[in-house]
């Protein structure tokens, strides 16, 4: 006999590299025995983030139970990909206890709660929670946190300009949206960051929530899993810069992916990957690099001129084949030049 209570979901939004999938695993490595699945959705045709969560399947939550969806928006998608793909982890043998959905950072979280309401699956599931991360470094630095009082001055000067960025109208969409804010990279941005952070934020949400520094994406699962938010049934609550759009387009951004030599100078490759958010403006690079006489694959992560790599796991019988995914704005977008750049 199957249980007539609602799946619970918990939806991981947050902008490019604010620490989405080391939050998630986090999560599947402290599950409380919590029988998990995972539905990751990426910004353009080459996953990433999947593989890293794959990586860290167990019994609780199978390599089978994590899911992805690449090359296209998961809140554009809802017919094609979303609702089929929830189908499926609904009807399998051991129904997962919870769902985590890591949206792609470009993504608007409040037409993906939308789509909760289809029939398909509204009777099946509910959004728990929105959890919303912020790299408190970045938004203590200023970075995509508006200043409202030049915004005004400026549209006072000339009422025909629009001077909000995308990027900061995803940032405030996916903050606007959140049940609980947690600032990442807490050991970067310090006491007086994380302060900062908070202020910059709180001037943008329409309702109080709380928020959590948060290092390595080390919390406590209790304090995200299980808020009972019912966040579908709250959307009035959760204002976005779209209410009111028949649909959204994610043309304001674009990615390339770059198939790369084997590299024999790491330090070399990093030293590129800045001078392409310094130069050329990459907001986010991502892939697996091939190492000569290394056996084990570099997972290479980068957010602006901030480059993180380690060696993951072995290529196994696969081929051993370098690739980056680089995301921008789409006038920084340059594939040729993306290419010089790297070198090859």
């Amino acid at each position: 006999m199957s249980s007539l209570a609602k799946v619970p979901v918990t939806v991981v939004t947050g902008f490019l590299g604010s620490g989405k999938t080391t939050l998630i695993q986090h999560l599947l490595s402290n599950a409380n025995g919590k029988k998990l699945a995972v539905l990751v959705n990426e910004f353009g045709s080459e996953g990433v983030d999947g593989e890293i969560l794959k990586s860290c399947a167990d019994a609780n939550c199978p390599e089978e139970n994590i899911i992805e969806l690449a090359n296209g928006c998961i809140c554009c998608t809802v017919a094609d990909d979303f609702i089929p793909t929830m189908e499926k982890l609904l009807a399998r043998p051991v129904r997962p206890d919870h769902i985590l959905i890591e949206t792609s950072g470009l993504a608007l979280p409040k037409p993906l709660l939308k789509a909760f309401d289809w029939p398909e699956i509204r009777s099946r599931i509910t959004v728990d929670g929105v959890i919303a991360l912020a790299d408190a470094e970045a938004v203590a630095a200023g970075r995509f946190a508006p200043d409202p009082i030049a915004v005004e001055e400026q549209r006072a000067a000339d009422e025909s300009l629009d001077h909000e960025t995308p990027l900061s109208e995803v940032f405030e969409d996916q903050i606007a949206c959140a049940d609980i804010v947690l600032l990442t990279k807490a050991d970067l941005a310090g006491a007086a960051g994380i302060e900062a952070a908070k202020a910059a934020i709180t001037a943008e949400m329409p309702r109080r929530v709380p928020m959590l520094p948060i290092t390595d994406g080390a919390i406590d699962a209790r304090l995200i899993l299980g808020l009972g938010a019912a966040a579908e049934n709250d959307l009035a609550a959760r204002p976005s810069h779209h209410d009111g759009e028949e649909e959204h387009e994610h043309d304001d951004f674009n990615s390339v992916v770059i198939d790369l030599p084997e590299v024999t100078d790491v330090d070399a490759l990093v030293a590129s990957v800045q001078r392409l958010a310094r130069e050329q403006n990459v907001l986010r690079a991502k892939g697996y690099i091939a190492v000569a006489g290394k056996p084990m694959r570099l997972l290479l992560q980068a957010v602006g001129e901030r480059v993180r790599h380690q060696y993951d796991k072995p290529w196994g019988a696969g081929i051993r084949q370098s690739k980056l995914v680089v995301i921008g704005e789409r006038g920084d977008i340059d594939e040729a030049a993306i290419k010089v750049g790297l070198g090859v």
